[in-house]
């Protein structure tokens, strides 16, 4: 299905840095960011993005290069990576889940050349796990020897250890240059150039890279806008971690576009997000399903002012009916959307339309977002894989022409992996993954991935994980391991293990000790006998 409506073909803007320095002129006094007692209008954070812009140039990064942020949602993280942008580099968003190997891994892969990390998040030392990951690595001259493309580590912090630099440091360095080369060096960048790359793990377990350029960013986030009915005054709280287009593009580049205030949540709390709502008059709050039902069930709800909220956008998993009802009627929401998108399709495939009816929305993910097509590669009304293919297509996945190959149709369809229905309409409803990925919370979880690690445990000598119903979460991951032979690891020990080597969301909740995997006639791991209810193993 196809929609022509509705968009323009070239943004004004023309590349994300133009987007800041626009939005800085024409909602200068209008509140940009609020973070604490922290609050900056948008001529203020497009001064702070420029002198973040003039540090990047400093420090030697050209248009192309690739500059990484490992950070939870702050305004540091805002201002560096738009900063980095305006500088015409190419954002890499790193998981603030990630240990230090996964880090590490991305880094190397897009050979990062400046690293904006946090300091210590959830008791956590970030500069700590990147260096013994990074320790192994062969000798270089930069600051973490396994990763010799990078060049300089800035530690969004005060203090930094002294082989790195501190963000303040940093942002000095950045004096040499002056407003007019900033300006030249953003008027420089090409809508074609990539804007950001997006790494997402496939089938094969490796995180590969998703192109994006600036103009498909500003297209697509302004078409969200647009759809969402996002508008100059909302009050956005961005939970959605920024590492996640959902976070990033349907966050910040969305309200730039309009002149929404963002008000970033480094961690999901739904206390601090009811109070956030009633402090701040909050009246846009997207998220995965499972922050909403915790908002609706929440015993402190009743004392606090939620009467801003009046717009709500949803996705990444199955939205019951009720919820969609819920917040319509106890918290008189007005606008209450689904939609479906993937990191290789700019973060946004469908989306449902304002004044759909609740059924819609519960039931499918919207119709194809304007100037796209999507397909479903079955028979009339059954299920079948999605292909999407449009402007919001990335161009492929970074130096990766095998893993681009396997995702593209020689004539320019996505193979999302994903299996779905099309009704008459146009609406897309997903039914089921065809690469096995489960989603834990709003977070992609690839098996694959998953099961490498648990593989790498001496008492492990065989492993599936499939991802199963959790009340709170959607779902979880759950192992079925085959242990080695005179293997004593328990459960719990394996657990343990795994909570050190991945990020949190991708640990299985749940091992199951089996004598044997069921195999089909090839060989292959039967992964839906281990979905049902009573797995038929020996």
């Amino acid at each position: 299905m196809r929609e022509d409506v509705g968009t323009r073909g070239d943004l004004e803007w023309g590349s994300v840095g133009r987007l800041v320095r626009s939005a800085a002129e024409r909602y200068g006094s209008r509140e940009a960011v609020v973070e604490g007692r922290t609050r900056l209008t948008y001529a203020e954070l497009g001064e702070r993005v420029e002198r973040a812009a003039a540090a990047c140039m400093a420090a030697g990064v050209e248009p192309g290069d690739r500059v990484a942020v490992w950070a939870p949602n702050t305004l540091d993280w805002i201002v560096s990576a738009l900063g980095a942008v305006t500088a015409g580099a190419a954002l890499v968003p790193l998981n603030t889940r990630f240990k230090g190997a996964e880090a590490a891994y991305v880094l190397a892969r897009s050979r990062a050349k400046v690293l904006f990390v946090t300091g210590t998040f959830l008791g956590t030392s970030y500069v700590a796990m990147l260096r013994r990951a990074a320790a192994e690595g062969a000798g270089s001259s930069g600051p973490l020897p396994g990763l010799p493309h990078l060049e300089q580590v800035v530690v969004l912090a005060e203090d930094a250890p002294d082989d790195f630099r501190a963000w303040k440091d940093f942002l000095a360095e950045g004096e040499s240059v002056g407003a007019a080369d900033v300006r030249s060096r953003a008027d420089g960048v090409d809508s074609s150039q990539p804007s950001d790359i997006i790494y997402t793990s496939g089938t094969t377990g490796r995180p590969k890279g998703a192109v994006i350029t600036h103009a498909q960013t500003l297209r697509c986030y302004d078409i969200w806008s647009e759809l969402a009915g996002l508008r100059e005054g909302d009050r956005y709280l961005i939970v959605n971690p920024f590492f996640h287009t959902f976070g990033y593009k349907a966050g910040i580049i969305a309200c730039l576009t309009r002149g929404a205030t963002m008000v970033p949540q480094p961690v999901f709390d739904v206390g601090a997000v009811l109070a956030n709502i009633a402090a701040e008059r909050i009246s846009v709050l997207p998220g995965p399903p499972t922050l909403h039902q915790q908002l609706l069930d929440h015993p402190a709800r009743a004392a606090h002012d939620l009467s801003a909220l009046r717009l709500v956008v949803t996705g990444a998993a199955v939205v019951p009916l009720r919820l969609v009802e819920r917040l319509r009627t106890e918290l008189g929401i007005e606008t209450v959307l689904t939609a479906y998108g993937l990191s290789e399709a700019s973060g946004i495939v469908t989306m449902c339309r304002r004044g759909d009816a609740a059924e819609v929305i519960a039931s499918t993910s919207g119709r194809a977002i304007p100037g796209t097509e999507v397909r479903v590669l079955a028979s009339p009304g059954g299920p079948g894989e999605i292909q999407v293919r449009g402007f919001n297509v990335m161009g492929g996945y970074f130096e990766d022409e095998a893993g681009t190959a396997a995702a593209m149709t020689p004539d320019g369809w996505l193979r999302t992996g994903d299996v779905g229905v099309l009704d008459p309409s146009g609406n897309l409803r997903i039914t089921d993954r065809i690469k096995d990925m489960f989603i834990v919370g709003g977070f992609n979880a690839y098996p694959a991935e998953i099961e490498q690690v648990l593989g790498l445990h001496p008492g492990v000598a065989e492993v599936a994980v499939v991802g199963v119903p959790d009340p709170r979460l959607g779902e979880v991951g759950k192992a079925y391991v085959v242990p080695r032979p005179g293997s004593t690891v328990t459960s719990d020990e394996l657990i343990a293990w795994a909570r050190r080597e991945l990020a949190n969301y991708k640990v299985p909740r749940e091992v199951e000790w089996v004598g044997e995997l069921p195999r089909n006639a090839s060989g292959k791991v039967m992964k839906g006998e281990l979905r049902s209810p009573t797995p038929p193993l020996p």
